[in-house]
């Protein structure tokens, strides 16, 4: 099985990468990249990440046989909005959102309805870098991808879409929306807020220059994440507020807990803390 014609609206990282990795796969004949900027698409266009593009959306997904929306989660309606009446009733419609239940509501005030070919998807894999010229055919190769296909949609759609991640070296697990959204504020959407934060706070500091002059390993690679794009991640926070405050609050629970062992000079509740932490770590992620 594969794709004809691919039309990713949005070829940055996310977009660019899935594009190279069918490529490389054989699994797609054509690749029609949509978006406002020109200079980005010609880009891509030169790395042969697409074979041709098309500032209008309409144009774009016209006679495509899969549609990939990777935009950012707050243009998504806006984006649905330009392709009513050129998506094809056959065409599969799918996204990269960190988000979910906002990109399904998006997606039917945008386009009017819920295609029963919409398929919600997101793959688990990205680093800081963003845009075409950072994406790599192995981006998800061995990465997890979640889909979340909608009670009333299409099964043969849902069984295209995880065939087409399969073939760009992901393995596909399926989640109900409103769940996947609980577990990504926990495992994706707090640890970028903390990264975010962290280096916001110490950067208020006066002595800002000497501290990340003296900045070891460890505060590199725990504030990593907050070189990724901004907008992204302020779609992110603002389209999954509830599960993300939710997380916050435990969280600052759980702080005010640390605050007051240290203020206190409980080692044994300190060694508790970290043995625990250590543990679950290691149990989870090797």
């Amino acid at each position: 099985m594969t794709i004809e014609r691919l039309a990713i609206v949005g070829v940055g990282l996310i977009g660019g990468s899935l594009a190279l990795a069918l490529r490389r796969a054989g699994y797609c004949h054509e690749v029609v990249g949509a978006g406002r900027d020109r200079a980005s698409l010609q880009r891509a266009l030169d790395m042969g990440v697409i074979d041709r593009f098309e500032l209008d959306v309409c144009s774009a997904v016209r006679g495509a046989d899969v549609v990939v929306l990777a935009t950012p989660v707050g243009v998504i309606e806006s984006v649905c909005r330009s392709m009513r009446g050129c998506l094809g009733d056959t065409s599969i419609l799918t996204d990269v959102g960190s988000v979910k239940a906002a990109v399904v509501q998006a997606v039917e005030a945008g386009l009017g309805r819920l295609p029963t070919h919409f398929v919600p998807g997101h793959p688990i894999a990205g680093r800081e870098r963003a845009g075409v010229e950072a994406a790599e055919a192995d981006l998800y190769q061995g990465r997890r991808v979640i889909l979340t296909p909608l009670p009333e949609g299409d099964v043969t759609a849902a069984l295209a879409v995880k065939r087409m991640w399969e073939a760009a070296g992901a393995q596909v697990e399926n989640m109900p929306v409103a769940h996947h959204d609980e577990v990504l504020a926990a495992t994706s959407h707090l640890p970028h807020l903390l990264a975010y934060t962290l280096v916001s706070s110490l950067s208020r500091l006066d002595e800002q220059e000497e501290i990340f002059r003296y900045a070891a390993g460890g505060f590199r690679d725990f504030t990593r994440i907050a070189s990724s794009d901004p907008v992204m991640w302020r779609d992110i926070c603002l389209h999954n507020r509830d599960d993300i405050v939710a997380m916050l609050r435990h969280f600052r629970g759980d702080l005010d807990i640390l605050e007051k062992a240290i203020a206190g000079a409980d080692g044994d509740r300190l060694l508790t803390l970290f043995q625990r932490a250590k543990q679950t770590r290691d149990r989870f992620c090797g």
